[in-house]
């Protein structure tokens, strides 16, 4: 058996606990695989782990979005072949339906231990195929970010051509949503602090800018640029310090996916807002197997590739964490193995 490089993150998490290490992948058995791991991508939640903020009870290997090769199969398996190029799913145990999960007990790089490793070996729920033709590093930014974006916008709020999105800065969710919403022939409204990053998104295809650092009253913006009528969507990743500007940029009968806690994780909302309005808000995370594999398959009948912004050594992944702390990033942020 190969000896593999592991990153272990040490109880309690913080970037001084941040260890190299190895672990070995057991030979497959029944009903699963073995995956030589190339690239994982960092989300919000990878960071809130390795940094310390939700640090892990035991020593744990982090990161919950894995990419790679399938090296060995187990008996029984019929979805993979050697050879197939995966991507790992962060419910395994939540393969299709209605939520089913609460918490991370089961999510790799939290309860259990993650992607930031050479090999690894688990169940076939564990990943599903690649899209095709993406490379591992490109792949590797679906588990989180993409799925979140589809499940909000395609499964959540069943998006239709026509529909009118509203994104929230630059991340990974808020670009895959934009591309998606775009994908299905909707309009996007893009807000971001930064002209640059602005300047950036509209390139990718949006269609309305706000900075939001200039216009504190975005969300009456966003729904004049409507003609009056409210946005349809609105994907939330800021949390408290947004969420009543989202509620008042949505339509009546709006949808606002509940993602993110960038600006905390409590605070005042207007109630009669979301009332008068009969807005849907929905609180989410990531999603299911079965919509993963939805997920891929129309990014196999499209020609969309992720928007990547810089790729570290595995080995670099306390730097890697650094640099997203600065947000200067625009895209996704990936490690290499």
């Amino acid at each position: 058996m190969m000896t593999n490089k592991a990153i272990i993150l040490q109880t309690g998490g913080g970037y001084d606990k941040v260890t190299l290490g190895t672990r070995d992948a057991a030979p497959p058995k029944v009903g699963e695989i073995s995956v030589r791991l190339h690239a994982n991508s960092l989300n919000y939640h990878d960071f809130a782990v390795v940094s310390g903020m939700w640090g892990p009870t035991e020593p744990r290997i982090p990161m919950a979005d894995g990419a790679g090769v399938v090296t060995a199969i187990g008996e029984g398996v019929t979805e993979f072949s050697l050879g197939d190029h995966v991507v790992s799913t962060f419910f395994p145990t939540w393969l299709a339906g209605e939520p089913l999960v609460e918490g991370f007990a089961t999510t790799p790089g939290d309860g259990v231990d993650g992607y930031a490793r050479e090999a690894v070996t688990a169940s076939v729920n564990a990943f599903t195929h690649a899209p095709k033709g993406w490379g591992h590093v490109e792949s590797s930014t679906l588990t989180t970010a993409g799925l979140t974006a589809w499940r909000a916008l395609m499964s959540d709020g069943a998006l239709k051509p026509g529909d009118t999105v509203l994104v929230q800065g630059t991340g990974g969710v808020s670009i895959f949503a934009l591309q998606f919403a775009k994908m299905a022939g909707a309009t996007v409204i893009a807000t971001s602090s930064s002209d640059e990053k602005l300047e950036k998104i509209k390139l990718l295809g949006a269609d309305y800018l706000i900075n939001y650092k200039k216009i504190a009253n975005w969300g009456e913006l966003a729904r004049e640029m409507t003609g009056g009528r409210g946005v349809d969507h609105v994907v939330e990743v800021g949390g408290p310090a947004t969420i009543n500007q989202s509620m008042l940029a949505a339509r009546v009968g709006g949808h606002i996916s509940v993602i993110g806690i960038l600006t905390g994780i409590g605070g005042e909302i207007s109630i009669v807002t979301a009332l008068i309005k009969q807005l849907r808000l929905q609180g989410l995370i990531v999603g299911n197997r079965t919509q993963q594999q939805e997920m891929v398959r129309a990014i196999n009948a499209s020609k969309m590739r992720p928007v990547i912004d810089k790729v570290f050594p595995l080995e670099r992944i306390v730097d890697a964490f650094r640099y997203q702390e600065t947000n200067k990033h625009f895209g996704k942020i990936c490690l290499e193995m």
